[in-house]
């Protein structure tokens, strides 16, 4: 599978989230929407999620195995790094 950063979004308004992106997997699917975070040991990412009725949020895209997430985290925060 090769994940490509689409966009990367910088945000300097002082809250936790840092930035978005978007992905291409293998160039023909896009996710939107994935949030780079601030967290207590660095930077993390949140997938796009949709807010339920009863308030909770619910992810409607995400990897399902470690390997996967890991492959997303190492391509999509090296690209944030690398963006001026």
């Amino acid at each position: 599978m090769k994940i490509t950063v689409d966009k990367i979004f910088k945000v300097d308004d002082g809250s936790r989230m840092k930035g978005s992106a978007s992905v291409l997997i293998d160039d023909c699917f896009k996710i939107t929407g994935i949030k780079i975070i601030e967290g207590k040991e660095g930077l993390f990412l949140s997938m796009p999620s949709r807010k339920l009725a009863d308030g909770t949020n619910r992810d409607i895209a995400y990897p399902i195995n470690s390997e996967t997430r890991n492959m997303f985290n190492e391509v999509i925060l090296k690209a944030f790094e690398e963006e001026e």
